[in-house]
């Protein structure tokens, strides 16, 4: 019997020339049109106009760290711009001279915490962008295990997850959802704690001196893997309006049982839901990555609560152009560039998401088109890749294999729509994080060979390391989204 595979994903395109948007052909044809004109009642004019629109195709074409080099060089003038005036330095302590001091760090300042009942006698935590209005619940699960399940489960887990992600086209307030696993390393003092805290002193000498062999045995040197769902609602598209924050909080916790009950036949155990101070040290710990030890014995034992949400900040960041700086760690952050253009199968990311000696955060962002507006917007995409296709018989005379096969993609994918599918619209974001400085290009380089393995191609976010790095935290973020809204 045959492994199943998947694929078909493709990127959005649009109908322009030598891979240009719509917008970007337009203005080409535009520039040339109005070239021929000037020529025609001025030749000598049109001369000096020939350099500067030369030059301004020359820096849309040519590509650079797969972008163009107009994008490049504006990324790099805004970073140093940005640099000048200071924008890419944070810094919080005792002597502050603004009095929001102890907020988090770039697009993240606006991000604060509720806390809010989740109806079963216990509370979850939301993080509110106040700048946006958008809610963030994060739902704790366990991933169960591909390498043991039967083929027949793990399709009907895959089937599951996609039906359970087309669902959300029918749910306007929900904008995306995150799914993010972490991997960090341990170093044996959890497992330690927990038995220290579990044993009965009244208990038999014999069996405790059993328990502590045990630990004493285990491995000096374990990984922690945490996988998190983040859901973020825009409460102002809830089908009745909140009055205030509190009735959109209950609201949000209505729908986050739909949402639960939906992820258990998608592979997952739901464990609950992730608790204000479980929300602070998971934010504590990327910033702060040598204290996470103490850190998580703090949430332990009761010492990190939710009045202050300055626990979770970082006393200082800084962003550099290829990676971050914060705390006593120091990161990189990658961007999906390209997603596998071959079909794969169920285990194709395992290598990316395997534990390794550096903390590793891997973050698949979802964003869920209406189901109202699908069908027009994959009938656009179809129209794109036929006319890319068309063009490219006209002018080469042959049409490439990759064109051919992004056109059939675009009639499956069109095909499945009406058949009850959804369109999502999705894009991954990694980082690493490692105590020594020393230890950043072994883990760079671990980091994109897993990734060529898993058959997909990263680009490192320059410029944007922050904004990569904060995308990967269950607070919210969404990098398209903030640059359709010129927030980034």
């Amino acid at each position: 019997m045959s492994q199943r595979t998947y694929g078909g994903w493709r990127r959005k395109r649009s109908i322009g020339l030598m891979g240009l948007g719509f917008a970007s052909t337009m203005t080409l044809l535009g520039s040339l049109v109005v070239l021929m004109i000037v020529a025609f009642i001025d030749q000598a004019l049109a001369t000096y106009l020939v350099p500067p629109l030369v030059v301004a195709f020359a820096l849309a074409l040519i590509p650079v760290q797969g972008g163009s080099l107009l994008s490049f060089l504006l990324t790099r003038t805004k970073w140093w711009w940005a640099t000048v005036r200071g924008r890419t330095r944070y810094r919080a302590g005792v002597l502050v001279e603004h009095p929001r001091a102890f907020q988090l760090p770039g697009v993240l300042a606006p991000v604060t915490l509720l806390s809010a009942e989740d109806g079963r006698g216990g509370r979850f935590g939301i993080a509110w962008n106040r700048r946006l209005g958008h809610m963030t619940a994060t739902i704790l699960v366990s991933s169960n295990s591909v390498w043991l399940a039967e083929d027949g489960d793990v399709d009907t887990w895959v089937a599951n997850w996609h039906n359970w992600l087309a669902g959300f086209g029918y749910m306007p307030w929900v904008q995306w959802i995150t799914v993010t696993v972490e991997s960090s390393p341990d170093p044996g003092s959890t497992l330690r704690d927990q038995i220290e805290a579990e044993i009965d002193p009244g208990s038999p000498e014999a069996a405790r001196k059993i328990m502590g062999d045990l630990v004493a045995l285990a491995p000096a040197v374990s990984a922690q893997v945490e996988t998190r769902v983040a859901i973020t609602f825009d409460p102002r598209k809830f089908p009745t309006s909140p009055k205030n924050r509190l009735e959109a909080a209950v609201e949000v916790g209505n729908f986050l049982n739909q949402v639960e009950s939906g992820l258990g036949s998608c592979g997952v155990s739901v464990i609950g839901r992730a608790t204000p101070e479980q929300l602070v040290t998971i934010v504590r710990n990327a910033y702060d990555p040598a204290h996470r030890g103490s850190v998580s014995q703090a949430l332990a034992s009761g010492d990190i609560t939710t009045k202050d949400w300055s626990d979770a900040t970082p006393v200082g960041a800084e962003t550099m152009h290829d990676h971050y700086i914060h705390d006593s760690g120091m990161s990189v952050a990658w961007i999906w560039q390209q997603a596998p253009r071959t079909h794969v199968t169920s285990t194709v990311l395992s290598q990316l998401l395997a534990p390794t000696r550096w903390t590793k955060r891997t973050t698949l962002l979802f964003r869920p088109w209406p189901a109202a507006s699908a069908a027009r917007a994959l009938e656009t995409q179809n129209s794109a890749a036929q006319y890319k296709s068309e063009l490219a018989m006209r002018v080469r005379h042959r049409v490439s294999a990759r064109d051919s096969q992004d056109l059939a993609y675009a009639r499956q994918a069109a095909r499945e729509e009406t058949m009850g599918a959804g369109l999502v619209q999705m894009s991954l974001y990694a980082s690493v994080t490692v105590d020594d400085p020393d230890e950043l290009d072994r883990a760079v380089s671990h980091t994109e060979s897993a990734a060529e393995t898993s058959r997909i191609r990263l680009r490192r976010a320059w410029g944007s390391q922050d904004v990569a790095f904060a995308t990967t935290l269950p607070l919210g973020v969404c990098p398209p989204y903030l640059i359709q809204r010129n927030m980034s």
